[in-house]
Formats: C-alpha cells, structure tokens, sequence
C-alpha cells in the first residue's frame, strides 16, 4: 500500500498527518508512505514529522496562497497593488506546483492521496485528478478552506473536524470524524503533570501560564505579552511560544535568565506535556490547537484572529464555544 500525505507547513496541519500516519503504521506496518509540503514552511514541517518517524520522506512542492483578508472589502483587496501582485505570481506558482506534482506522482504512484490543508494541497490534489488517483480530504476548520472547497469536487471522500452542518460539501461521501491528534494530549494526572513541569525546567510550585499563536507566531499577543511580562511573571511562570518570524525580536526584548519566563520559537517535540503542565493556556482558535487542549481537559483562553480568510477562526472558536 502507497500512501501520500500532504500538508501545509503550519502545526496544525502537520500534528494530524503525524497522527494519522501512526494509525495506518499500527494497522498496515508495511506501508510505504511519504509526505509532502510546501517549500516556505518544510523546516517547521519536517521537524514535526521527523519527531515522530524519521523513516517517513518528506519533500516539497512550490505552490502559492491566495491572499484574502476578511476585515477587507472586495474592493479594498483590489486597490491593493502588492496584495494584487502577490496574488497573480502565486496563481503562477501554483501552475509549476501542479507540473511538479504531475510528474512526481506519475514516478511514485500512491494508492491514495490524503491532504490535510493549506495551499500546497491544491496542486497536489488537481495532479491526483488528472491522474485518477483517489483522493481524501480533511478540513479541520470551521469554514472550509478555499483549497478544499476546489478539491472537493472531485475527493473521493471527505472528512471535517467539525459537524457536517458547517460544511457545503456533499453529504453522500463526507462524514464529521473530528480531527486526528495524538494519544499524547490526555486529561493529565498530578503526577504527570509534576513530571512535565520538571522535564521543563518550571517551579512546580507558581502557576503556569503557557501563550502560543500557533506554529506561525502571532505577533499581536507576542507584543502585549512583551509589554506586560513583568506583571504577568507575578501572576505565575509565563512560557510564550512566539513563531519564528518574531523570536530575535523578543529575546532581546525579554529576560533569558530568569526562572519565571521562557520563549520558544516553535516545539516540534513535548507540546503536548508542555500544555498538560499548563494551568491555563491562550491561544489562538486554530483547529488543531483547540481540539488538542479540549482532549488535555485544560482551561483556556481563546483569541480568534477575525481577520483570517472568512473568519475561519472565529467560527472555530464557536464551534468551541458550543461544544
């Protein structure tokens, strides 16, 4: 059996795949699997995936995003010259991620095509096609994804992370499953969460305070946490997981030698003793993150970026919310 997983580079893409990977190894040890990325985000990517299985190989497409901002009109999107410009390279970019793909998968032929999200899954997924190669699609957010609304119309199945009654897709071959993480993100005992703490370097005796932005940063909490740091270092330890875009930035900004806060760039390995060891997360409302702490049972503090494509985030923080 030939299986070929492709994801975006964020965590939230990438923590699935690995989960279900592990599913198919348990059931069919023999299988030959391989995953793909896109080229921008294949350090965050493969560091995830290496952590789990360094067997598993990982190569990457070019491909291209289509930019849209949801506090933006149509019309504001337009008039904007470098959001238009980026948008028309990246459409050319996705025409070589599709020749690539093409061509890749014509040399290794999987069985089946499982994406997970993210842009990079649209050449891949448009290759699958014209290859007559099955195709199975997860969507983990709320509001599907551009990418997945194109592929669905020809997935041979479809699954989602939330009920199917946020979804247009067809209800003949879809089917709400949740979203894959790993058996690692449990309701943690005492004892675990002692032997998390200590595995962090964390007084098991302050609260713990653990912000992340997801595996890409978000720089608006990164900013007010930098600002407020020391009365938050009052209220418990504070670990902040920045993204690395903005880490240079608030290592200079923030103590390195003080017992009550640590910065990370990205956890690629111990995320989920790192939130088990937490008192209260913030986050982000990425899909993935929020499943992930709803199985740890942890109380958090949830900060939806609107602006995101078709307020996907939002929606993912009702649906939270609701549940």
């Amino acid at each position: 059996m030939r299986i070929l997983a492709v994801g975006g580079g964020s965590g939230g893409h990438v923590t699935p795949v690995v989960a279900v990977l592990k599913e198919i190894h348990s059931r069919h040890p023999k299988a030959d699997v391989r995953f793909w990325c896109d080229t921008k985000f294949a350090r965050q990517a493969t560091s995830l995936l290496k952590a789990y299985d360094t067997s598993v190989p990982v190569q990457t497409i070019v491909s291209g995003k289509f930019r849209r901002y949801n506090h933006l009109t149509f019309m504001q999107q337009l008039l904007w010259p470098k959001l238009v410009l980026l948008n028309i390279r990246d459409s050319f970019l996705v025409v070589v991620g599709f020749v690539q793909s093409f061509f890749k998968l014509i040399m290794w032929r999987p069985d089946v095509v499982f994406t997970k999200g993210g842009y990079v899954c649209l050449p891949v997924g448009l290759a699958a096609r014209v290859l007559r190669i099955p195709l199975v699609i997860h969507d983990s957010d709320a509001h599907p994804g551009l990418t997945n609304r194109v592929l669905s119309r020809w997935a041979t199945s479809i699954a989602t992370g939330a009920p199917l009654e946020y979804y247009t897709y067809p209800e003949a071959i879809s089917r709400y499953v949740g979203i894959p993480i790993s058996s690692d993100f449990h309701v943690f005992t005492h004892a675990e969460r002692q032997v998390a703490r200590q595995q962090w370097g964390i007084d098991q005796l302050r609260p713990l305070i653990v912000i992340t932005g997801g595996g890409l940063g978000a720089k608006h909490i990164n900013d007010v946490v930098a600002e407020t740091l020391h009365e938050l270092m009052k209220v418990g330890t504070v670990v902040l997981i920045s993204g690395t875009l903005q880490y240079d930035e608030l290592r200079a900004l923030t103590p390195a030698d003080d017992t009550r806060f640590q910065l990370h760039a990205f956890v690629s390995e111990g995320m989920a003793s790192l939130l088990g060891a937490a008192d209260v997360v913030v986050t982000r409302a990425g899909a993935t993150t929020m499943l992930e702490l709803a199985a740890l049972a942890k109380p958090t503090i949830v900060i939806p970026n609107a602006k995101l494509t078709g307020g996907h985030q939002v929606k993912n923080a009702k649906v939270y919310q609701d549940a």
